[in-house]
């Protein structure tokens, strides 16, 4: 008889073209199903209430049942990922235990252990390329060195896709083994969290919630180029928690932005490409994960401001398209991806504080966070990331306002004390005259707050903050 196989879910939660689950089905071997709610993680979150682990147990509920209807189910257990595993995989009398492939230092840390405790009793951990389209050497410069500019990263990324295809895993196919222990997934109170309304932030969990969301953007996919820098306008596809949690592949993902084709699909092909290109500077550059990608960066030294920190989180900064944005995220868990730039900009080259507690904040508050990216789009925006906006280049507030929420639409929906400002003042109302600003309920300084910076004078701070990477050659 085979020896049974145990797949560990973790960021790929659905049965369905799924890298891990089609390797241990491929062995022929009875396959066992599970997921850890791990402690090493939950334990570190900053509250009891949290989006992502209720977005993760309604997935784990979806792909239960699913598991159920072909014979297996979940097992799920509470613990540390680095002890339950290797004591289930005992319990289970496993020889493999099969899982996507996770870049994150903390990730990798634990699954070298898991390994080790594994190997000692004779047992594996293998590790399957799962949340990126190409990673380790599949994608490497002519010198066989990592790339660290995105353009020709996307080239040879591009190249190597209509060379290799996009896979399709059979994972829907296959008999799952009938857990020998208790099986099924504990409610969120079970695991010490509080239930969370994610329904109300226009969020469905799961397989079903993804298929959902791809069959709206599929529509309005060719129309993703013109329409996707516009926080008022539907035209961004909503899909990224669901891809951060694995309830649609990234494979099906390329394969839809392939067949629809054009500009629109072409460049949220590249968008996709990003992402695999974040993930790759963590995996290759893993220092990113707590300092400047490009170390003379490091040498900049940021204003200790906690009320100008505070202000930033809460929506209160004076400047209409960054709160409402900020006012957002509080919201939903859901930032516009133009938004995460505009804020981020504003964070560190406006307020001059230091881009990792815009990156720590926006960690505890985004429903889709993720390492990888989240990490690349703030060193983007702070400009000591790979391939980043050059240093002297500094978002305008006012002027991303009025070029991206034009009618003030989005400003409006979220800072509900400027919805009587008229379009003429709704990107900057402090140059709003005072009867007028009267006369709309919406004084400024009183019922709105005044600029925490005038820019100019902020962007004029911001390069003399910068000269010390340019003396040391970094821009």
């Amino acid at each position: 008889m085979l020896v049974p196989r145990l797949v560990w879910f973790r960021r790929d939660l659905r049965d369905i073209d799924n890298a891990a689950l089609a390797a241990a089905l491929a062995s022929g071997a009875p396959v066992f199903c599970a997921f850890v709610f791990d402690t090493a993680i939950l334990d570190a979150l900053p509250s009891r209430t949290d989006r992502r682990v209720a977005f993760i147990h309604g997935a784990l509920l979806e792909l239960d049942a699913a598991l159920r209807a072909r014979g297996g189910g979940l097992i799920v257990r509470h613990g540390d990922a680095r002890h339950e595993i290797p004591r289930l995989a005992a319990e289970l009398g496993v020889g493999t235990v099969h899982a996507g492939r996770d870049y994150e230092p903390f990730a990798r840390a634990r699954d070298a252990a898991v390994a080790t405790a594994l190997a000692a009793d004779g047992r594996s951990l293998q590790p399957v390329c799962e949340h990126v389209l190409f990673d380790g050497d599949a994608v490497l410069t002519q010198a066989g060195r990592p790339y660290t500019v995105f353009t020709p990263y996307k080239n040879a990324w591009l190249r190597r896709l209509h060379e290799a295809g996009v896979p399709w895993h059979a994972s829907g196919e296959g008999a799952l083994a009938k857990p020998l222990v208790a099986c099924g997934v504990p409610s969120l109170a079970d695991i010490g969290f509080a239930a969370v309304d994610l329904a109300g932030s226009g969020v469905r969990p799961g397989m079903s919630g993804a298929a959902e969301r791809l069959a709206d953007f599929r529509e309005r996919m060719p129309r993703y180029r013109e329409q996707r820098d516009f926080p008022a306008v539907k035209g961004v596809s909503y899909l990224s928690p669901h891809l951060r949690f694995g309830t649609v592949s990234i494979r099906q993902l390329v394969r839809e932005a392939l067949q629809v084709g054009g500009e629109g699909g072409m460049t949220w092909l590249s968008e996709l490409a990003w992402r695999d290109f974040y993930f790759m500077i963590l995996d290759r550059f893993p220092h990113v994960a707590g300092a400047s990608f490009r170390p003379e960066y490091d040498a900049i030294v940021w204003d200790e401001w906690p009320q100008g920190l505070a202000a930033w989180q809460a929506g209160q900064t004076g400047f209409p398209l960054v709160d409402a944005a900020m006012r957002q995220l509080a919201a939903t868990g859901y930032m516009h991806n133009r938004l995460r730039m505009v804020v981020a900009s504003f964070l560190g080259k406006d307020l001059g504080i230091d881009w990792r507690l815009g990156e720590r904040w926006f960690a505890d508050q985004l429903l889709d966070f993720d390492l990888a990216a989240n990490n690349g789009g703030w060193q983007w925006a702070a400009s000591s990331g790979c391939d980043a906006q050059p240093w002297f280049r500094i978002f305008n507030p006012v002027t991303q306002s009025e070029k991206f929420d034009p009618q003030g639409k989005f400003i409006r929906r979220y800072v509900p004390e400027l919805a009587a400002v008229p379009e003429k003042w709704i990107h900057a109302p402090w140059r709003m005259p005072p009867l007028e600003q009267a006369a709309v309920g919406a004084v400024i300084g009183r019922d709105y707050p005044l600029p925490l910076v005038e820019h100019d004078v902020a962007r004029q701070r911001t390069l003399v903050r910068y000269a010390v990477v340019k003396k040391a050659g970094g821009g």
